[in-house]
């Protein structure tokens, strides 16, 4: 019975223990939406490789399964370190000296992010092709190491710039130029020209990495076979000929109709005017006078020589 409520006991601290994994491992599931938030977990994920730091030693740190494939890394440094010494390489990273950071802190730790196949999703460039993974640099307080979600450090090179060096860039298409893109916090792109070495340059904090314009995808074998001209052949001309003969009798015998239609038309309005004419003549012309002829009566003019009489008048 003791035994038994002693593997009960143990069952219970084994599940306690491990409950915080649990809601570890969930939350690490969750997704990430968008690159400002992506830069809060991953000065999180930064400041958890300090253990017992040393100021000027690089630690990698370690991410979640959600976001497999980003490389993060930190570097704590004196300001004064920074203004008077600069960096002389941190991973792909050259900081000149003159680099200062504002507001001032005694310790700061740049924040290293590599997106790798997540540059994209993060970065969408629209007409822009990604040839190198997005590298960022971020500064912040290293005052308080177990700190989260603070404020990035406004870092900025006063004399030289700042340069980043890629090492794994694709190649550039024929006929294109690459360029180099940087991204401040706001997420707000812009271009720059591609020094030698596959190198970019900057005066201040961000993201990074080397593009090319994209290039529209190349019309299949079979679409380029349907779009293509056929060739003209003799039974092509044929066939033009006779569309040209049968358009000509249609278009003459449509012009025919449309002559016969006005002829019509014209004779019709001539005997309408005709018409009105006499119409007219007719209500403006003298009114003829009426006599009795025997028995019937007659029109007779206004003025006449003989007065119209029955023969048998003259029969006496």
């Amino acid at each position: 019975m003791v035994f038994r409520g002693r593997l009960v006991m143990l069952q219970f601290l084994t599940c306690l223990v491990s409950f915080p994994r649990v809601i570890k491992t969930q939350l690490s599931t969750e997704p990430v939406n968008s690159a400002r938030e992506l830069d809060i977990h991953l000065q999180d994920y930064a400041y958890r490789a300090f253990i017992r730091p040393k100021t000027g030693v690089v630690y990698d740190g370690s991410v979640p399964g959600n976001v497999t494939g980003i490389k993060v890394s930190a570097l704590r440094l004196k300001s004064g370190s920074l203004r008077f010494r600069g960096v002389q390489m941190y991973k792909e990273f050259q900081i000149p000296v003159g680099v200062f950071e504002e507001p001032y802190v005694e310790r700061l730790a740049l924040v290293y992010h590599s997106l790798g196949n997540w540059s994209s999703h993060y970065y969408p460039l629209p007409g822009y092709t990604y040839l190198a993974s997005i590298l960022g640099l971020l500064a912040y307080d290293a005052t308080n190491i177990s700190a989260k979600n603070l404020p990035e450090l406004d870092i900025r090179a006063s004399a030289q710039p700042i340069s980043i060096k890629f090492s794994d860039v694709n190649s550039v298409p024929n006929g294109l130029v690459a360029r180099c893109v940087s991204f401040d916090l706001q997420g707000t792109a812009n271009f720059s020209n591609l020094l030698p070495g596959n190198t970019c340059s900057t005066f201040q904090q961000g993201h990074f990495s080397i593009v090319v314009e994209s290039i529209a995808p190349a019309p299949s074998p079979m679409a380029s076979r349907s779009s293509a001209p056929r060739p003209i052949g003799k039974k092509n001309k044929k066939g033009t000929k006779i569309w040209i003969i049968v358009g000509s009798v249609l278009g003459g015998l449509a012009l025919i109709v449309i002559l016969g239609l006005s002829v019509m038309w014209m004779d019709k309005y001539k005997h309408r005017r005709r018409m009105q004419r006499m119409e007219k003549a007719a209500d403006v012309g003298e009114t003829l006078h009426m006599t009795n002829v025997g028995s019937a009566k007659a029109p007779v003019a206004a003025v006449t020589r003989t007065q119209p009489s029955l023969e048998t008048e003259y029969v006496a």
